[in-house]
């Protein structure tokens, strides 16, 4: 902060009512807020009014989004967030006998911020595009969970009674496999099928690895002996989750268009992946992290929605804790033990996952730094965070010099952090 604060304020928010506690020269006053338009400009303007300007209060809040965060921020005001596990620790040193109510926390927030400070993270406006990117991500992220779960009773369901349907294709939610469904839901009618009309559906679909013929001789299989009433109760519930899986196709076809436009928005953002890169520094962030193996659609608006100000400020060791590749060390006496992060995110963890497995499947030096690490003993997940990890010491080092990453670079297999035990 340029300006040193002299109030300090904690909100324990709520979904009706927040509770606000301002520190300043005097005694800690307690207020409580409506969560409304009204209540939310009236603690906005009793914050402020403690203090000569905005920039000299500082408030402290979990929630590092949402309305209040935004309407403080609006008017100037510094915000900082910290992790709820963090301020139950601040909470023992009130009370070591548990005691927790909003009031106290509101107190506590606000004394642990004037004490320490550097225990928060300070909070900044977001660009308009990068808010929405991350709602659109999460969507994404969200919608891709809930097409697997779809999926799964549809395999469950085919199971039972029409198993040789399962061999058309591994992705039983795919459009062009609901169609074939829907033409022959039965085994008897899929006896009946003609090759003219599974063509129809594999041409309208751009399905050319497989033709008409294959998709019969899979289907006309003896079938099983099932149960009066099996295949039409399985039928059924088949196509009641059919019509919800079109409906999640179409959703996550419209979301990758959105993301696409929105990292093609960004500001200064080039079109064209093989023009120079130029002078520009921050303009030209996901050129750049695209050009690593393994960084695809899904990958890069993880990054740039999750870990934007990471990745703004070039921390390295910011992003591999916030991408869980940090390990965490525990130290007692002469016992010490080294612990795979669970204190990360969990969206981030996951792209760097995929990055990493990726990557070593197209990058020599990744796909070598697997294997040196699996022959020292450590497990699949450990050596594709060992990896990751060496991804982002190098994404950090190409956004700083800003250039796009170049496997057969010399320096390139140079570059790696540190083998840490976990």
């Amino acid at each position: 902060m340029e300006q040193e604060p002299t109030v300090f304020v904690g909100i324990d928010w709520a979904s009706e009512e927040h509770q606000v506690c301002l520190i300043g020269p005097n005694a800690p006053v307690q207020r409580a807020f409506a969560h409304d338009a009204a209540g939310l400009g009236a603690m906005v303007a009793w914050i402020i009014s403690h203090a000569q300007r905005p920039e000299e209060v500082a408030v402290a809040i979990e929630t590092p989004t949402g309305p209040v965060v935004e309407a403080l921020m609006d008017r100037g005001v510094a915000v900082f967030s910290i992790n709820p596990k963090q301020l139950d620790r601040f909470r023992d040193r009130l009370s070591p006998a548990g005691a927790k109510d909003d009031r106290r926390d509101a107190l506590v927030l606000g004394l642990s911020l004037r004490t320490d400070r550097h225990c928060f993270r300070q909070l900044h406006p977001l660009d308009p595009i990068i808010v929405e990117l991350r709602e659109w991500s999460r969507m994404d992220g969200e919608l891709k969970d809930e097409r697997i779960r779809l999926t799964n009773r549809i395999r469950q369901q085919l199971w039972r009674y029409y198993p040789q349907a399962l061999d058309l294709n591994d992705d039983m939610g795919a459009d062009w496999v609901l169609d074939v469904l829907a033409l022959a839901p039965t085994p008897a009618t899929a006896r009946r099928l003609t090759e003219k009309k599974v063509a129809k559906v594999l041409t309208a679909r751009r399905i050319r690895r497989l033709t008409a013929v294959d998709i019969l001789r899979l289907l006309q299989v003896p079938a099983l002996t099932v149960a009066g009433g099996t295949e039409l109760a399985a039928t059924a519930h088949i196509a009641a989750v059919a019509e919800r899986l079109r409906l999640v196709n179409r959703q996550l076809k419209e979301i990758e268009r959105n993301i696409d436009r929105l990292i093609a928005s960004l500001p200064g953002e080039v079109t064209d992946p093989g023009e120079p890169l130029g002078q520009s520094s921050e303009q030209r962030d996901a050129v750049i992290l695209r050009s690593f193996p393994g960084v695809g659609r899904t990958v890069l608006a993880t990054l740039l929605a999750e870990a934007h100000q990471a990745l703004h400020n070039r921390d390295y060791h910011a992003l591999r804790t916030l991408c869980g590749a940090a390990p965490v060390t525990k130290r007692s006496g002469k016992s010490i033990r080294v612990e795979r992060r669970q204190a990360c995110s969990h969206r981030l963890r996951e792209a760097l996952y995929h990055w990493a497995r990726v990557a070593t499947q197209h990058d020599p030096v990744s796909k070598a730094r697997y294997a040196a690490l699996r022959a020292r003993g450590h497990t699949h997940g450990r050596a594709l965070r060992g990896v990751g990890d060496r991804l982002l010491a190098v994404a950090c080092a190409m956004l700083k010099t800003q250039t796009a990453f170049e496997p057969r670079h010399p320096k390139m297999a140079g570059t790696r952090p540190q083998i840490s035990p976990c």
